[in-house]
């Protein structure tokens, strides 16, 4: 008996590990952009999070991602590397079983299924860590800058946060939604200082200015994000 506890806590370990490198940033990365906040109005507030964005989205990236939204095939395809080998398997192996590229298709009929799709295929450009021991990956950033000197970030991650844990559960009201993804607006001041809300509950929906889906009803979500900080380290946030 001991021994089969010992093997299970062993695998239960390289599991874990296994799945912290499989997101973690090389050693030596330079953020473009680092952030800190304290979760707030979520199951496991307060919990520290640092947010490394590693290069904004590209003009072709965003598009891609708008696309897969409003149902459109994308004139640049998907992008070249590991998520569109990735792409290219799955698709392979559902032929091979019978399901070819018409049936794939239809399984990405809704606007969040096919972003979910599309966020698969995108290349990693940055990372979201808090107290958990896997991070996420972010496979969209941007921003909008304001004549004031204020900036909204859009992030969006591959998976849900909380999609493995109770951690991101929303201690408020809200209509509750399936997205595989998590869309993150943070609103930082001059100084870059401000929060960020997260589309936990209700919709997201696509927005002129930033050019990409975002949420539906910022002003009518709680803080999520909390004494959201530009690190000393990070560099200016430049495109």
């Amino acid at each position: 008996m001991r021994r089969k506890v010992t093997w299970f806590v062993s695998g239960a370990a390289i599991l874990a590990a296994a799945l912290l490198l499989a997101e973690a940033p090389s050693a030596n990365s330079n953020g473009l952009l680092q952030l800190t906040a304290t979760t707030a109005n979520v199951s496991g507030a307060p919990d520290a999070v640092r947010i490394e964005i590693l290069r904004w989205s590209t003009d072709e990236e965003r598009d891609r991602l708008t696309d897969a939204w409003n149902l459109k095939p994308s004139a640049a395809g998907p992008p070249a590397g590991r998520g569109a080998e990735k792409g290219a398997a799955k698709q392979g192996k559902a032929a091979g079983r019978g399901r070819g590229p018409a049936n794939v298709a239809a399984n990405d009929r809704t606007p969040e299924a096919a972003l979910a799709k599309a966020l698969d295929e995108t290349t990693t450009v940055g990372y979201l860590w808090s107290s958990e021991m896997a991070g996420y990956a972010l496979r969209y950033a941007g921003k909008v800058d304001n004549p004031d000197g204020s900036q909204r970030i859009i992030l969006i991650t591959q998976r849900r946060l909380g999609a493995v844990n109770q951690r991101w559960n929303p201690t408020f009201e809200g209509a509750a939604n399936s997205y595989e993804f998590s869309v993150i607006e943070l609103r930082l001041n001059a100084k870059g200082e401000g929060e960020g809300r997260v589309s936990l509950v209700g919709k997201v929906t696509p927005d002129a200015a930033a050019k990409i889906v975002t949420l539906e009803n910022y002003g009518a979500l709680p803080a999520v994000l909390r004494d959201v900080h530009v690190r000393p380290s990070g560099k200016p946030a430049k495109k």
